[in-house]
Order: C-alpha cells, then sequence, then structure tokens
C-alpha cells in the first residue's frame, strides 16, 4: 500500500495500491441520490419495494457506489494527483443495502506518457462491503500531473 500523501503519474509504479475510507450507505444518502437522478426504482425507496424484488431490504443505486467510490479515491490517505477523469469500465456483481458500509482498493495496472506535463493511469478498482464481499469492480482511466522536470 502506498503511504499517505499525494502521487503524481511518475512516483507511482504498476502494481503500487491504495485503499480507501469507508462510506456509509444511509438511507438519506440513498433518498438524495434518488431525488437528484430521478432514479425512482421501487428497490431504492422503501424496504417494502425491494422486498417485491427479491431483496432483503433496501438497495442502495449502482452508481451511487461508483459515485461514491470516485469521492473515496479523491480523498484516499494515499491519492494520485489527477487532474481528469478518462472513463469507467465497471460491473456491479452485488446489491449494497442501506446500512452497508464500502471501501475501494484501487491498483495502478498501467501507466502511459500522454505529453509534457501529463500521463495516463489505468487504475484496478475493487469495492468491498462491511463483509469483505466484493459489490462493484472496474477499471477507470485518469490523466494525472507529471512530475516538473529537474531543474
Amino acid at each position: 500500500m502506498l503511504a499517505r500523501g499525494v502521487y503524481t503519474y511518475d512516483q507511482v509504479q504498476i502494481g503500487d495500491r491504495m485503499l480507501t475510507d469507508w462510506a456509509k450507505l444511509t438511507p438519506q444518502a440513498i433518498d438524495t441520490f434518488a431525488a437528484l437522478t430521478q432514479d425512482r426504482f421501487a428497490i431504492h425507496l422503501s424496504d417494502e419495494g425491494a422486498r417485491a424484488h427479491g431483496f432483503d431490504r433496501r438497495v442502495a443505486h449502482g452508481l451511487l457506489i461508483l459515485s461514491l467510490v470516485e469521492g473515496l479515491k479523491s480523498t484516499a490517505p494515499a491519492q494520485l494527483d489527477a487532474f481528469a477523469s478518462l472513463g469507467w469500465e465497471w460491473t456491479f456483481r452485488a446489491p449494497v443495502f442501506a446500512g452497508d458500509s464500502i471501501r475501494a482498493t484501487v491498483t495502478v495496472t498501467a501507466k502511459r506518457a500522454a505529453g509534457a506535463g501529463k500521463g495516463m493511469l489505468t487504475l484496478s478498482v475493487s469495492v468491498e462491503n462491511q463483509d469483505g464481499a466484493v459489490v462493484q469492480h472496474g477499471q477507470t482511466r485518469l490523466m494525472a500531473r507529471r512530475a516538473p522536470p529537474a531543474a
């Protein structure tokens, strides 16, 4: 695991890993996301609606989890000095329920220089719940700052 700090493209190597803090999925967060996105599918709105679709209890939106991962990644103890997201390839593996907590492990899987002052990083991201089950995973690409040239 990388130590606490902010890392440029040049400071990370393939295989370096970062671990985010935890985020708890509150019913209020799910309500706010539903209101913001207008995604009011029954499984997100109540335990009864979730049970009617085969879930034990209320389910957080998959895209809410992905959004939280982006925030967790940018506030983790070890962070990347990145300035643009270039896309996501993502899989929802298991539901995240109201009251669950999540965190992500982020691993550098590829690097490519992209001109003066910047480089592209490919990251593998695995999201686990409080029980250690992987609930989402995928990869993202970021444009990151390079270290300034030596004087």
